[in-house]
C-alpha cells in the first residue's frame, strides 16, 4: 500500500517550490516533486542538538497522538474534535519525518529518558501517563476542559523544545522544521485558549 501523501500544513512547506517566481517556459521540464514524508532528506551535516531535538520531539508526539486520539473520540464539541483530528494528521506525518531523518543519520529513533542526559536543557518535557489516562475517565461534561488544559501545556513544551533547536541546532532542515513546529504549536496554544474561553 502506498504511503499516504503529505497534506498537512507543517510538513507541506518542505514539498513546495518557491512562491512568487516567474512561470517557467512551457518547454522547461518539470522538476521532480517529493511525494512522501519518507522521501524528504535532512542532509549529512548535523550536531548532537539536532539529534536530541528529533528524539525528544518524536517521543513527545507519540504522547500527543495518544491524547489526540482520545480527544477525537471523546469530545462532544465539534471544534475540539476537529482540532484533535487535525493534530493527529499533522503529527503522524511529522513523526514519520523525524524517524526518517534519525535513521538517515544512523541514530536511535527513541529518546534516552535518563534525567542526567537532559540536565543541560531543562529536563525532558513530558506529560505523564497518569495525566493522559485521566482523559479516558474524566466525566463527559468536564472532558473538553481537561483535554484542552492538558494538551495546551503539552504543546507549549513543543514550542520550548523547538526554540532550543533554533538556538543550538546545526542542520538547516531540522531548524526549518523546528521553526514550523514552534509557529504551529504557538498557534494551537492560542486556539485552545480561545476554545477554553468559548
Amino acid at each position: 500500500m502506498k504511503r499516504r501523501l503529505v497534506a498537512v500544513a507543517l510538513v507541506a512547506p518542505f514539498l513546495l517550490g518557491a512562491c512568487g517566481t516567474a512561470p517557467s517556459s512551457p518547454a522547461a521540464p518539470a522538476a521532480p516533486s517529493v511525494q512522501t514524508v519518507a522521501e524528504i532528506t535532512a542532509g549529512a551535516t548535523f550536531n548532537a542538538n539536532d539529534v536530541m531535538f528529533l528524539q525528544m520531539l518524536a517521543d513527545h508526539q507519540q504522547q500527543g497522538l495518544e491524547m489526540a486520539a482520545i480527544g477525537a473520540s471523546r469530545a462532544t464539541r465539534p471544534d475540539v474534535a476537529d482540532l484533535a483530528k487535525a493534530v493527529s494528521l499533522t503529527e503522524t506525518d511529522e513523526l514519520t519525518l523525524m524517524r526518517s531523518w534519525l535513521t538517515e543519520w544512523q541514530k536511535p529513533t527513541t529518546v534516552d529518558k535518563r534525567v542526567s542526559v537532559h540536565a543541560d536543557h531543562g529536563g525532558l518535557p513530558s506529560t505523564t501517563d497518569d495525566e493522559i489516562n485521566s482523559l479516558k475517565t474524566v466525566t463527559k461534561k468536564d472532558f473538553e476542559t481537561a483535554f484542552l488544559n492538558l494538551f495546551l501545556a503539552h504543546q507549549h513544551n513543543a514550542v520550548e523544545m523547538a526554540q532550543i533547536e533554533l538556538d543550538k541546532g546545526a542542520n538547516e532542515q531540522t531548524k526549518a522544521f523546528a521553526e514550523r513546529v514552534k509557529e504551529s504549536r504557538a498557534d494551537q496554544v492560542q486556539q485552545m485558549l480561545k476554545l477554553l474561553n468559548g
